[in-house]
């Protein structure tokens, strides 16, 4: 089944394209990050499947529709993107019940978001004095006001505190677990790397990957084999592409195993064989090295 479906998705702005022919699918009962750098089309795209963009060419539907023809539509997707796009002067309850009227969604569930995004004690204050990181919890409850299947969460975790990342990753993996679609961007790799099932990760517009997680970190090269060995020399003379790290070699494009078997076949005592898995982090670098927007 699919929650989320683009279809060669495409927007130009003038002579600017922001998105090229981008297709993907977002399945529900897991976390789907959306990877890519600064000017990739993320937002862009996001603000498409929301019906706030409208294509230039191509498609993008919600449960088989686009956003626009869905009928009460906060019951089946809800969407942080601008945390701060609140009107100021509104206490935080009164955010969430003008936009609970508005939508025919009972009132008391403003108290059940607030309650459940850790907001019940300063429900009467001004949105306006908010921190960026409160703003963010009160982006989530209004998100989760409709009770939505499909969440999308535009870097969610701006301005949390760890105790606030955590929360939201948890928070993320529990609303995946029941059977909704959640679909994040973020910066944070190191977040990513916890909370996402699946990646889309897009550049310049278009598509890089559409795969899961240890998929994608497995295409990296960024792995390599860890060798630690009382005869470090004789061992590095066996294996041309070894780099010498102090007490230990670097060695890529060779398994554990092959190197195991040459340094026994020469009588070579290891004390240390370990392949080093590539992070999230080194693996999207390298991805999409040839896709930033500005390079330093």
């Amino acid at each position: 089944m699919t929650a989320i479906r683009a279809t060669n998705l495409t927007k130009r702005y003038g002579q600017t394209t922001a998105v090229a022919g981008l297709s993907f699918d977002v399945a529900p009962g897991r976390v789907t990050g959306f990877l890519g750098p600064n000017g990739a089309g993320k937002s862009t795209t996001m603000r498409m499947i929301l019906g706030l963009d409208h294509p230039t060419d191509g498609a993008v539907t919600v449960h088989g529709v686009p956003y626009a023809k869905l009928k009460h539509p906060l019951r089946r997707i809800g969407a942080l993107l601008d945390a701060k796009a609140v009107h100021g002067g509104r206490s935080a309850r009164n955010h969430l019940l003008a936009i609970a009227q508005s939508n025919g969604i009972p009132a008391s569930r403003v108290a059940e978001c607030l309650e459940l995004v850790g907001l019940t004690g300063v429900a009467r204050r001004r949105v306006g004095g908010f921190s960026l990181g409160m703003s963010q919890r009160l982006g989530i409850a209004a998100a989760l006001l409709g009770d939505p299947e499909i969440l999308l969460f535009d870097e969610p975790v701006n301005g949390l505190d760890p105790d606030g990342i955590l929360w939201i990753r948890t928070l993320m993996r529990k609303l995946a677990a029941e059977g909704r679609t959640v679909f994040v961007s973020s910066h944070l790799m190191s977040e990513m790397a916890q909370t996402a099932d699946h990646l889309i990760v897009i550049g310049r517009g278009t598509l890089i990957a559409d795969t899961s997680v240890e998929e994608f970190i497995g295409r990296s090269s960024q792995g390599y084999v860890k060798v630690r060995s009382p005869y470090l020399a004789e061992v590095a003379a066996l294996l041309p592409h070894a780099e010498r790290h102090h007490d230990h070699l670097r060695v890529a494009g060779t398994s554990p195993l092959e190197i195991g078997t040459l340094a026994a076949q020469r009588g070579l005592a290891l004390e240390e064989l370990t392949f080093v898995q590539p992070t999230l982090e080194a693996a999207y670098m390298e991805l999409t090295k040839d896709s930033l927007e500005y390079t330093s």
